[in-house]
């Protein structure tokens, strides 16, 4: 795991903790360098929970036990004081409003990259190359970023598509095929539209490729891959609307990945969209 990975790992899948697991991870995160030098027994001890317990919340991190859970967590430099997103304030100059702004979407970037995964990205890079069709799905500001999606990947030698429409999103979650891969975008994963686009595509027999902050939804339970967003909510954003960033260079991460698999298709591909687009710009004296 890679730096702060324990406190990243412990957020995105905090709202789906039971309540003595959520406890542990309060815990934890109130007290790491205590608790990284804690037995098994001496945490199960002060929260007066059952070794098992800890144990079991340590395998739902990822960890093959509590011993690597310690190891990891020691070698930390894990300082809960410090907060990762600073607060924009009232009196704060309009530069330093912007800064606090950049610093925030920075962290959201690297957290998120902590969590990309070599195995994950082949993956889904197999699935999309190897599909006939590909199609976004998102509702609300999801949306947003799967249109962002589906425009950079017109470009690919993949035939792709999406609507902003919910209804005809739906329309094209009936028609697809298991030929065929699904990407649904969502913050949450406890959208009624989305879930049920989900429960479509995945009765199609689709691929299903899920972006999400919260791995343990019951909508990326049912995925084939699922790639994980990080983000904070911050005095002036949503923590949905922070995650639109790092979804966005998870997106890109993947186009460019497809792009540079076969450079010829690539590049037929991009001579016969620039044809059209280029005599729509004025040109430049």
């Amino acid at each position: 795991m890679n730096r702060q990975s324990i406190k990243i790992k412990i957020k995105s899948i905090y709202r789906d903790l039971s309540k003595k697991e959520s406890i542990i991870a309060d815990y934890i995160l109130k007290n790491p360098k205590t608790v990284s030098r804690m037995t098994i027994n001496q945490i199960s001890s002060t929260l007066g929970f059952a070794d098992s317990t800890v144990f079991q919340f340590t395998k739902k991190l990822g960890y093959k036990g509590f011993r690597d859970f310690r190891n990891d967590l020691l070698t930390e430099e894990f300082d809960p004081e410090i907060s990762v997103h600073e607060k924009i304030k009232k009196e704060d100059s309009p530069l330093v409003m912007a800064q606090k702004v950049f610093e925030s979407t920075i962290t959201s970037l690297q957290n998120t990259f902590s969590l990309l995964e070599l195995e994950k990205l082949e993956k889904a890079t197999n699935i999309i190359l190897k599909s006939s069709k590909l199609s976004f799905f998102g509702v609300g500001g999801s949306n947003v970023v799967c249109y962002d999606a589906y425009h950079k990947f017109l470009r690919s030698p993949i035939p792709c598509n999406f609507s902003i429409d919910y209804h005809i999103q739906l329309m094209n979650a009936s028609l697809l095929t298991k030929d065929d891969c699904a990407f649904i975008i969502t913050h949450t994963g406890l959208t009624k539209e989305t879930k049920n686009l989900a429960e479509i595509i995945k009765n199609k027999g689709a691929k299903l490729i899920v972006l999400t902050s919260y791995p343990l939804s019951d909508l990326a339970k049912i995925a084939d891959l699922v790639f994980v967003s990080v983000s904070e909510e911050t005095g002036y954003r949503s923590e949905s609307l922070a995650s639109r960033i790092a979804q966005l260079a998870i997106i890109d991460s993947l186009f460019a990945i497809i792009m540079f698999n076969d450079e010829k298709k690539t590049a037929a591909r991009l001579r016969q969209i620039r044809g059209v687009i280029t005599p729509t710009k004025d040109e430049v004296n």
